[in-house]
């Protein structure tokens, strides 16, 4: 029988590629690292896990967002959106290549713990975490409600890092709560996105202003990591009656998608201003971004995290799962925050307020033998209980700030006349 005529060489632009479209020098290697693991690493390792580890490394090393969920980290992820899991209550991201926390969550060990934004996570109960990825990390740092956890933690302020034991709790976190500043002013903090965070904020705004609108509100984001993007548009939804709160745009047509503002508007007209910072991320700066754009209300704070990318969870045949980011999103403007974050439109760091205990004595009208009453038959009294501004510096400025903007747009009332 003749011999086969030998084939051309392959060129660099068409040999590389197979019919597939895979790179088959690319497969080749990866076949001839799989070979070589199984039979020389130091210990027999199967090949499950060696094709698990291949696609944790695959997710792993495209963003810090991406990655490869095994079901019970893909379980874990669908009850923190739910509101609902047990560990220390932290979001955390890797920059620079480090665990560094995003934010706590609100009423959490964590949280309890004195943790911030910014703190880099150096071990996870002695197990350095420059080793791990990080969904390992997260993993580590789940466990059993009552189970007590280690971190090594080090802020940028310290010159050493500091060791905190943590017990797990079982953290069914509320993502929103609200209460009353100042008769005329409310408070709305929301902790985290979960599926029902927009029916939540309509329900809270509804309770603050039961007899009528608002004189302001307070829309706390800070230490907000983010969650849900369907939730974020809702509560933006809540606070505008029209245009744009956020388009998205990707690879796939399918994921390029528009958020619009529609007429059923909560609170459309009550001024506001939103607390910003380090830990604003995601969804958070989100809602942000188009307040801010759509010139709905004053950012106050610091810069936010800067995460302007969204992932998509994508179930696996084995019950396994991925976390895939498959877009950018931008604000109404037209502007990315990925790695640049919102700058605020007024800047206030976090401070401390140092209240006079009032030893000064100050002569007043009141103290005045004699002194005539007030028009009503009774004495004026200034109420004596703590300004907000003592335990919550920047709380106290945008409560100051919404007392302007209410003089200001006040209604002018006719000039008043002597009877």
């Amino acid at each position: 029988m003749p011999a086969s005529p030998a084939k051309p060489p392959l060129s660099a632009g068409d040999a590389a590629q197979d019919d597939s479209g895979l790179p088959v020098e690319d497969v080749q290697t990866f076949a001839e690292v799989f070979e070589r693991i199984k039979r020389a690493y130091v210990e027999e390792v199967d090949d499950e896990t060696l094709l698990r580890n291949a696609m944790r490394g695959m997710l792993s090393e495209l963003d810090p967002h991406s990655a490869y969920l095994d079901a019970d980290a893909f379980e874990s992820l669908r009850e923190s959106t739910e509101g609902e899991f047990s560990g220390i209550g932290i979001e955390v991201g890797l920059r620079d290549d480090q665990l560094t926390v995003i934010a706590p969550i609100d009423d959490t060990p964590a949280a309890r713990a004195g943790i911030q934004p910014g703190d880099r996570i150096l071990a996870i109960d002695g197990t350095p975490t420059d080793s791990l990825t990080l969904q390992e990390a997260v993993e580590l740092m789940r466990g059993e409600a009552g189970s007590e956890l280690e971190l090594t933690l080090l802020r940028g302020s310290e010159p050493e890092p500091r060791t905190v034991t943590l017990a797990r709790e079982s953290i069914r976190s509320e993502s929103v709560s609200s209460r009353l500043l100042e008769p005329g002013f409310g408070y709305l903090r929301i902790s985290q996105f979960q599926s029902r965070t927009g029916e939540e904020t309509r329900d809270a705004l509804e309770a603050l202003a039961p007899d009528g609108p608002l004189d302001g509100l307070v829309l706390d984001l800070r230490n907000n990591p983010g969650g849900v993007l369907s939730s974020a548009t809702e509560v933006a939804d809540a606070f505008l009656s029209s245009g744009l709160i956020v388009y998205t745009e990707g690879r796939l047509g399918s994921d390029d998608m528009r958020f619009n503002a529609n007429a059923a508007t909560v609170a459309p007209d009550v001024p506001l201003v939103v607390l910003i910072n380090g830990g604003s991320a995601s969804a958070a700066e989100i809602v942000a971004g188009a307040l801010k754009d759509q010139r709905r209300a004053v950012l106050m704070g610091t810069q936010t995290f800067g995460k302007g990318s969204v992932q998509q969870v994508l179930p696996l045949g084995n019950g396994d799962g991925l976390k895939l980011t498959t877009a950018r999103y931008y604000t109404p403007s037209g502007r990315s925050i990925q790695a640049e974050g919102i700058s605020p439109d007024v800047h206030v760091v976090r401070g401390r307020l140092e209240v006079e205990d009032g030893s000064d004595f100050q002569l007043r009208e009141s103290d005045l033998r004699g002194h005539l009453l007030n028009a009503d038959g009774s004495e004026a009294r200034n109420s004596d209980g703590t300004p907000v501004a003592a335990d919550d510096y920047q709380l106290g400025e945008a409560l100051n700030l919404l007392k302007a903007l209410n003089v200001i747009q006040r209604p002018q009332a006719e000039a008043p006349t002597a009877p």
